[in-house]
């Protein structure tokens, strides 16, 4: 009950993250319209923006319903943060303005922000540690697969100015997942015994003497990933719209579907080579083939082409492989009663980063004139200092969690 319930809080998570790469252009097209006019810069802008608003609020939320999740239990805290994402998601049917779906997104973000934490805290706690490396990869891949279900709905359901709307009601719908975790998931005992132990200070817990290196390098370590997802894969189908002139409106739902599954693959490999050859070795080789393959794609292709599809998956494999490694190597960096607080705060504070880079997408795309290929080529650049930093990092390979 545990994993299915983290697990399908997860994947309905990446279909609320994969929604408004679907239907941005359209609805930004649509509130444009409205005043008369269109223009692609206009489109970067607000998207930028409102990116930006997503990753904050994600950022806030990490760190808001983790520190629930220590204090009020896993379970509590993950069904409020479920409550949020679904809800929001569903009333940006009614935006009538670009600063309408930003402010939706950011509450939304709120909850998909905690949810990740306080599953991985609650599934990594419950299971034993030789099925740890499956549970990672399972949670890395949820997300993708919810990913994936809203690229299908985008295939079979075209998104235009017209229908945008009718796809953010479905983001509603993982609000009936609330009522089987209320009745049937059961707390984490690791918890209730750490709590009962002495009083949980988490925040203050994560940023004190002992925890301190880890948090700083947790944060570091999830921020590459982060920062190249939101900085620049996100805005792949995008990219592929504007080859296609945007007269073929599945595509958008083709690169996402192809990157979707890319990530389900790299997500459950990844923890499992951590398991075989150790934490630190693995996410290294997890940045090198990410920048290369993806450099490939930034510098290879200036047109729509089967074989920028397959580039594209490959590319999700890799970029994406980090969320199968870090839910199996973030909680054996904390101990059990600041865990959700630790994880979600490294976890999300990269989106902070990535945020401010989303804020300024329109001025740094005027300054690669527009060109999606050449912002992403320098983006992923990032990936070397993930390389180095690793080294800095404790090996936890066939260490038990800490309590």
């Amino acid at each position: 009950m545990v994993l299915l319930a983290a697990f399908l809080g997860w994947m309905f998570d990446g279909l609320e993250m994969g929604i408004f790469p679907l239907v941005a252009r359209p609805a930004l097209q649509e509130m444009q319209a409205a005043a008369g006019a269109l223009d692609e810069q206009f489109v970067q802008i607000w998207m930028g923006k409102i990116t930006a608003l997503f990753l904050l609020g994600a950022a806030a939320g990490g760190l808001v319903f983790g520190w629930l999740g220590d204090r009020l239990g896993r379970v509590r805290a993950m069904t409020m943060s479920i409550l949020c994402y679904s809800l929001f998601t569903g009333l940006a049917y009614f935006a009538q303005q670009p600063w309408h779906l930003g402010a939706f997104r950011f509450i939304a973000a709120l909850g998909m922000g905690g949810e990740w934490s306080l599953g991985v805290a609650l599934v990594m706690e419950c299971w034993p540690t030789e099925k740890r490396p499956l549970m990672a990869g399972l949670i890395g891949a949820a997300s993708n697969i919810g990913y994936a279900m809203i690229a299908l709905i985008g295939l079979n359901f075209a998104i235009t100015r017209d229908s945008w709307r009718w796809v953010m009601l479905v983001g509603a719908a993982p609000s009936l997942l609330t009522l089987f975790i209320t009745l049937y998931v059961p707390e984490s005992e690791r918890w209730k015994e750490a709590v009962e132990k002495s009083s949980s200070h988490p925040v203050r817990g994560i940023f004190g003497a002992g925890l301190l290196r880890s948090t700083i390098l947790a944060i570091c370590f999830s921020s590459v990933a982060l920062i190249v997802t939101w900085g620049i894969v996100q805005w792949i189908p995008l990219w592929a719209d504007q080859m296609t002139g945007g007269k073929q409106p599945k595509v958008k739902a083709y690169i996402q579907l192809v990157s979707s599954v890319g990530a389900v693959i790299g997500s459950l490999v990844a923890p499992l080579l951590g398991l075989k050859f150790g934490r630190r070795p693995v996410y290294f080789g997890l940045c090198l083939a990410s920048l290369v393959v993806s450099s490939f794609l930034f510098r290879a292709f200036e047109s729509f082409s089967g074989a920028f599809i397959l580039t594209v998956g490959l590319v999700g494999m890799c970029t994406a492989s980090f969320y199968g490694w870090l839910p199996q190597y973030l909680p054996e960096l904390f101990p059990t009663r600041v865990r959700a607080t630790g994880q979600g705060l490294a976890y999300n504070f990269g989106r902070i980063l990535a945020a401010v880079g989303a804020w300024q997408m329109g001025s740094l795309m005027a300054f690669f004139d527009k060109s999606y290929a050449r912002a992403g080529a320098t983006i992923v650049l990032v990936y070397l200092l993930g390389m180095v930093l690793i080294w800095f990092a404790p090996e936890t390979k066939g260490k038990p969690l800490p309590e």
